[in-house]
């Protein structure tokens, strides 16, 4: 399918998001440039084809040239020179006139065809060259965005394992702690368990004291 001035103008590209790319200004630019020259590359090929359309074609009769009349005069003379019994009588002299060249009319119309294609030419290597060119953006912009994809996945599977070693750290720490409040808690009613024993038997020897 060839390309159009309209399909460069109404083409789309989908904007990208989280990544660097080309400038888009600049991008626009390129391309309102290849509209203008496809425009005026399609306005010479309309005109370059009315032109041959319009054209006159060349015939072949128009280059028939008449035989010089200065071959005939000859062979009258050479006749008249086998009669020696008639007087000699010379033929008029005729004016050799040159052919006139033919009309070269199929000429403008080759020339036309040859400037037609020279634009057709021209104008497939503006579009060749167009299309090379934004196949060449939309490929780097590809690489570029799969690089910077594979750049945050491997900075979150880094930081996800970082994150990963802190809790497995807190976790330790936080059983430890656990340890610690069971052993204090242990040690603590162990403590007041003991005082209240001595309480109970500094009690009972005064209680016997003060009976004696």
């Amino acid at each position: 399918m060839a390309l159009t001035p309209e399909d460069v103008v109404n083409k789309r590209f989908q904007p990208t998001k989280f990544r660097e790319g080309y400038d888009q200004d600049e991008v626009d630019d390129f391309l309102d440039e290849i509209v203008v020259e496809l425009r005026r590359l399609n306005q010479e090929n309309d005109d370059l084809r009315r032109q041959l359309s319009e054209a006159p074609t060349g015939t072949s009769q128009n280059a028939a040239v008449p035989a010089p009349v200065a071959a005939s005069a000859q062979t009258e003379e050479v006749r008249e020179e086998k009669k020696p019994e008639e007087p000699k009588v010379e033929a008029p002299k005729v004016e050799e006139r040159p052919a006139p060249a033919p009309v070269q009319q199929s000429g403008g119309a080759e020339s036309a065809a040859g400037v037609l294609a020279m634009a057709q030419k021209l104008h497939d290597e503006y579009v060749n060259a167009g299309v090379e060119q934004r196949d060449k953006i939309i490929a780097e912009a590809q690489i570029e965005a799969s690089g910077l994809v594979n750049d945050a996945q491997e900075k979150s599977r880094k930081t996800l394992g970082a994150l990963e070693q802190q809790k497995a750290v807190l976790e330790r720490k936080v059983e430890q702690l656990r340890s610690f409040e069971r052993d204090y808690r242990s040690r603590l009613k162990a403590y007041i368990e003991g005082q209240l024993r001595d309480l109970d038997s500094r009690g009972s020897v005064a209680s016997e004291t003060a009976d004696a």
